[in-house]
């Protein structure tokens, strides 16, 4: 059987059919999973991070945020590791790749936390926070939150 110049082109053909499937198969997910744009105009949000940022670290807070039976809790505590005060909260969770699953929980804060009912599914989610504090300082945070 000699391998002719039909049988190598027949070979490249359906190799490269091949990868170029592959690529736009993988390109069409990768699209279709974008959960869209965090801000409008990057040019105009990078004029102001660099102060957003040290305001933001000025106020030394930590977050921390755990699932246990239906009930999402998020902490905020001060460079003490006390709790810290809150002005208000909007938190968004949702999956990382894509939003059909997004929530808005309705928090009640007491005793240093806000918590919420939340029926997620187990896996990896993440939780947008906007917290303020009462200097009307912005607090902005991703909290990646495992659910099991």
């Amino acid at each position: 059987m000699a391998l002719t110049g039909r049988k190598v082109f027949i070979i490249t053909a359906s190799a490269f059919s091949v990868i170029i499937g592959v690529n736009l198969t993988m390109a069409y997910l990768a699209v279709g999973s974008f959960p869209g744009l965090e801000v409008k105009n990057s040019y105009v949000a990078s004029q102001n991070f660099d102060a957003d940022r040290a305001a933001q670290e000025a106020l030394g807070w930590e977050v921390a945020a755990e699932v246990e039976q239906g009930i999402l809790t998020i902490a905020f505590t001060g460079r003490t590791g006390y709790p810290v005060e809150v002005e208000s909260l909007e938190a968004v969770v949702g999956r990382a790749t894509h939003v059909k699953d997004d929530v808005e929980p309705d928090f009640a804060y007491r005793d240093g936390t806000f918590t919420a009912p939340v029926d997620l599914t187990p896996g990896n989610w993440n939780i947008r926070l906007v917290a303020t504090a009462p200097d009307g300082t912005p607090f902005r945070q991703r909290v990646v939150l495992k659910v099991d």
